[in-house]
């Protein structure tokens, strides 16, 4: 684990607006890490050139220091100071950026990124977030953002402060509330490798989009090197065991439903994959903080988005 202050300490919980950010932006100036939400999940962030201010990250959520953060910055210009783009990567941000992909990349030569950033790989996985929160966070501090999770490492990812706030209470100093999250799911992760798109965690952004915007074949990562955030196998955990792919409950768990089955928490009563996803990581914290001993989940279709859903369900029940 990384070393870092952990010493307790009081956690506000601020409405997003302009005293919150400024609040935050001193916060970041003085190396402290603070929770803001981006349209996939909130992000615990610091300033990624100051190597202290991540090590506080690393501490905040006792995250495994092999396990690289994605970088956050307003846009392609400040992304091409910190890594290489290549013609597809080029295409790929012009398609999705702002919003939920992170290309990972070479770092480049004279790149300010704190090498624990990025686990000390050669790479970076940058992001340009969609949010308003996050981006009035990086045009207040002038600053790339190394911003993982807000949560303890391994945990359910948060998609509302509350979330934040019972996870990370008394480790870090500023939550920034503005409501649930759209996305709900962390962001797709890729990167351009041998004359293909390489997805190293299924997200938003799903396989034909990337394939449509970029022309080149698209094929899942291979291998177990972690190269990017949330390819730990085991990842996303409530605290208890969970069952996938149920079609029915038992009274000892706590249902997951979707489409027709119906729990104690219901997915989508539709089948809408957008409405399931941007529920997920509220279910499971539902899940955790119930009665029950167990955690079963509906059968959810592994096809668009539905592969992101399964990703993070099988790391949560690993």
């Amino acid at each position: 684990m990384a070393e870092g202050p952990t010493e307790s300490v009081d956690t506000a919980v601020c409405a997003y607006g302009d005293d919150a950010i400024a609040r935050a932006a001193a916060l970041v100036a003085r190396g402290r890490p603070v929770a803001v939400p981006t349209e996939t999940v909130y992000g615990l962030a610091a300033d990624a050139r100051d190597s202290t201010a991540v090590a506080r990250i690393y501490a905040a959520k006792g995250r495994p220091d092999f396990n690289p953060l994605i970088v956050h910055v307003a846009g392609l210009a400040a992304a091409e100071k910190l890594g290489v783009f290549g013609p597809a990567e080029r295409r790929l941000a012009a398609a999705f950026w702002p919003g939920p992909l992170t290309l990972v990349v070479p770092r480049s030569h004279d790149c300010p990124v704190a090498r624990i950033a990025t686990a000390g790989l050669d790479t970076i996985a940058i992001r340009v977030p969609a949010h308003r929160a996050m981006q009035a966070l990086l045009d207040a501090t002038g600053a790339p953002l190394a911003a993982p999770s807000a949560n303890a490492s391994g945990g359910v990812s948060p998609t509302r402060a509350s979330h934040v706030a019972a996870s990370l209470g008394g480790r870090i100093a500023l939550v920034i509330d503005d409501g649930p999250c759209r996305a709900g799911v962390e962001s797709t992760i890729a990167r351009v490798r041998d004359g293909a798109v390489e997805v190293l965690r299924p997200g938003p952004v799903t396989a034909d989009m990337l394939r449509e915007a970029s022309g080149l074949a698209v094929a899942a990562a291979k291998g177990t090197e972690v190269v990017a955030p949330g390819m730990l196998v085991s990842h996303y955990a409530p605290g208890k065991p969970v069952r996938l792919g149920a079609d029915a409950f038992t009274e000892d768990e706590y249902g997951i439903g979707f489409g027709a089955l119906a729990g104690d928490y219901q997915l989508s009563s539709g089948g809408d994959l957008t409405e399931a996803a941007a529920r997920l990581f509220d279910a499971l914290h539902a899940g955790a903080a119930s009665a029950k001993a167990t955690i079963a989940v509906a059968n959810i279709p592994d096809e668009g988005l539905g592969a992101a859903i399964n990703d993070r369900l099988s790391r949560a029940a690993a």
